[in-house]
């Protein structure tokens, strides 16, 4: 057991490293020492908590940490970078339940403290929590009523919201967004007598009242989530993300939690301001992003001239070998047919062939914040060539041929062609204003977020159809 002053310093300590984990991550240099920053804060900040003031039970503490860590490492070692979205989805949900457990167990303990002073039992029998509510003022209980409203219906929204995103990118659920008759009316509603239940727990409400709050909140969060479309998915993540946060700081201060409430904090407001980021990316709203306004259509999309040409390996690395500049734009094709490492040899090749390659990345790329840098990074692509989509778009007018590989609505002209394109307005890697571009795509149809893509009709544009890694692969050896 350590005092308390030893468990307020390591919660310090945990936090500066926490800071510089989330700056170095800024840097894709600096990515892998900001994850060890992490990682060190997080064991200083377990091992610290643990063995703090009033801390009891080890015998079922123990082997909790030991089932929650080897479940933790047969994940890491199985878990491949194209299920990481869905896998941080499902982390948000074990937040959120845990934040709805935590405001139960405090109400509970909050009212076992009461009965027992009405009673005049000693604090003897209480465990440490309870111990710790014993001698708190009324004003103090009821700031920890607050906390515990809080908490519960964040946490419950959290939960159902992120355990629906799961299944959205895990393809268990249809990515196209789906609302219930009254749809924003009925997240209202129910938000606005949680509000009431919640006033009547302050004056004396009943356990009930905190049950009922939870199946409201677990309510929202699937509607929420359920309402909005494949194509805003990377923000879902993000909004989870934070709301997480919030759910872990809500958490922080029930237990009375420096390091909670400080680490919740961090990851709320990094969520949100990522999600604030993206949605300026996409030309979102983030106010509607949330509430689940955005995802399907805007009105009868306009008509796409054309016809979808293919061209077959031979024909791309004639068009290749002729080349002087080449940009390759990745996406969620690229991850499911784990293609990075036949594009990084197929960039080599090309490289020492005297021929000027770069990548363009958009901020959406995948379905998850940053997926294409890191999957790039791990296929050792230089992070120099990686550039932004702010970087490279106007440089596509002057590029002799752009390899698209599994992207859809990042390069899709609807965006900027047709207001009535569910994706109207978003900025978008103008990939058509190159003199060819090839897309590899496994098959004709729409894609995740089901929406058009008028580019693949384009004059300039050519399908090359099959599996990415298979088609990548027979183009090096083509490349002379």
């Amino acid at each position: 057991m350590m005092g308390q002053e030893f468990v307020s310093a390591a919660a310090i300590a945990a936090s500066v490293l926490f800071i510089l984990s989330l700056g170095g991550l800024s840097n894709q240099e600096k990515a892998k020492r900001a994850v060890w920053y992490g990682i060190v804060g997080m064991a200083i900040g377990v091992v610290f908590t643990a063995l703090g003031p009033g801390i009891g039970g080890y015998w079922w503490m123990l082997p909790m940490m030991l089932i929650g860590a080897l479940i933790g490492a047969y994940l890491a070692r199985k878990v491949e970078m194209t299920e990481m979205p869905q896998l941080v989805a499902a982390l948000h949900s074990f937040v959120g339940l845990a934040a709805v457990f935590v405001g139960f167990n405090a109400d509970l303990e909050r009212r076992r403290v009461l009965a027992m002073q009405l009673a005049d039992q000693g604090a003897e029998r209480l465990s440490a929590f309870a111990a710790l509510l014993a001698h708190k003022t009324s004003a103090e209980l009821a700031f920890l009523q607050v906390e515990a409203v809080l908490g519960i219906f964040i946490g419950a929204v959290t939960f159902t919201g992120s355990v629906v995103a799961f299944g959205k990118l895990a393809g268990k659920i249809n990515s196209k967004p789906h609302k219930l008759p009254g749809g924003h009316w009925l997240n209202g509603g129910a938000a606005l007598v949680s509000l009431l239940l919640a006033i009547v727990y302050l004056n004396g409400g009943g356990f009930w009242t905190l049950l009922l709050i939870a199946l409201l909140a677990f309510f929202i969060g699937y509607h929420l989530i359920m309402g909005i479309g494949g194509a805003d998915m990377p923000v879902v993540v993000s909004m989870l993300n934070s709301y997480s946060g919030w759910a872990a700081a809500a958490i922080g201060f029930t237990l009375s939690n420096d390091l909670l409430i400080v680490t919740g904090a961090l990851v709320g407001s990094s969520g949100a301001i990522l999600s604030y980021i993206m949605c300026k990316a996409m030309n979102r709203n983030f106010v509607s992003v949330i509430l689940g306004g955005f995802g399907g259509t805007q009105g009868p999309a306009a008509e796409i001239e054309g016809e979808m040409v293919s061209i077959d390996v031979g024909g791309v690395a004639s068009a290749l070998n002729d080349a002087d500049s080449v940009i390759i734009v990745p996406g969620y094709g690229m991850a499911v047919a784990q293609a990075q490492n036949a594009v990084s040899e197929l960039t080599r090749k090309l490289r020492s062939a005297g021929k000027e390659v770069r990548f363009g990345i958009h901020p959406v790329a995948g379905r998850l914040p940053g997926h294409m840098n890191v999957l790039l990074a791990e296929a050792r692509v230089p992070y120099d060539i990686v550039m932004e989509m702010d970087e490279i778009n106007d440089d596509f007018a002057e590029t002799d041929v752009v390899i698209v590989i599994g992207s859809n609505d990042i390069v899709n002209p609807a965006a900027q062609e047709d207001p009535n394109s569910p994706i109207a307005g978003m900025p978008v890697l103008r990939v058509w204003e190159s003199k060819q571009v090839f897309v590899c795509k496994r098959g004709q149809g729409t894609g995740y977020s089901g929406i058009e893509n008028p580019l693949f009709y384009k004059e300039n544009t050519r399908m090359l159809y099959g599996d990415a890694r298979s088609s990548i692969d027979s183009l090096v050896p083509l490349i002379d």
